[in-house]
């Protein structure tokens, strides 16, 4: 049976009891709620000095608990910018380092351009549409024309290979015609493209180079 006494105690622990809900959010969680209640102590240490001794500990403590950051360039650089992001940039201490700025670590960068110039076209791949730039760049003549229907061949198998129906000639020269920004018109040519289904054959495996049957020994004696 609790005495009165022991009841009470009891009672007084459970009220001192944090729960995960109750308690603020950890800006960096890998270092624990230890580490963090270290930092906050130094932000509301006024002496200088010893403001900067804390610091200087917490830096220790946070190597250690990251040991695998000592092959990392910079080291005691990230650690440093850790510590000042996990005060809230409220810690003023002396740092071997320039000390991060909010608004540099909310900055966002600049979104990055899909680099092909015809998105409804990506089934080409970006690769076709610089064999042309450099197609329109030749001299105009048989070799020029045989890149063009080399580039028009291959269009026809990336749009096989994207739409497994067939399709017309004048599709792909349409698509080459606008990619080409009209500088290659293979619809006024009276050749026609390769047809669909040499384009998609599939390669043939050469069966006999991977088996070789031993030749008969002669007589049929044993060879020891």
């Amino acid at each position: 049976m609790f005495t009165d006494h022991t009841s009470l105690k009891f009672l007084q622990l459970i009220d001192q009891l944090e729960y995960n809900t109750e308690r603020e959010k950890l800006i960096i969680p890998e270092y624990g709620r230890h580490l963090q209640k270290m930092v906050n102590q130094a932000i509301a240490e006024e002496d200088e000095k010893k403001r900067n001794i804390i610091a200087r500990s917490i830096i220790a403590v946070m190597g250690n608990i990251q040991p695998h950051f000592r092959d990392v360039p910079d080291f005691q650089h990230k650690l440093w910018d850790q510590l000042f992001i996990m005060s809230d940039f409220k810690l003023d201490v002396e740092s071997p380092y320039e000390k991060p700025s909010r608004e540099k670590l909310e900055e966002h960068p600049e979104p990055l351009e899909y680099p092909q110039n015809y998105p409804k076209y990506r089934f080409y791949g970006n690769n076709i549409k610089r064999m042309i730039d450099v197609a329109v760049k030749w001299e105009k003549g048989q070799m020029r024309e045989a890149l063009e229907f080399t580039i028009a061949n291959h269009m026809k198998k990336c749009f096989l290979n994207w739409n497994k129906d067939t399709v017309d000639d004048e599709v792909i020269f349409k698509h080459l015609f606008e990619l080409s920004d009209g500088s290659i018109n293979l619809a006024k040519k009276e050749e026609d493209l390769r047809d669909t289904q040499k384009l998609m054959r599939p390669k043939k495996t050469n069966k006999s180079s991977s088996y070789r049957k031993k030749p008969a020994r002669s007589g049929g004696k044993k060879r020891y």
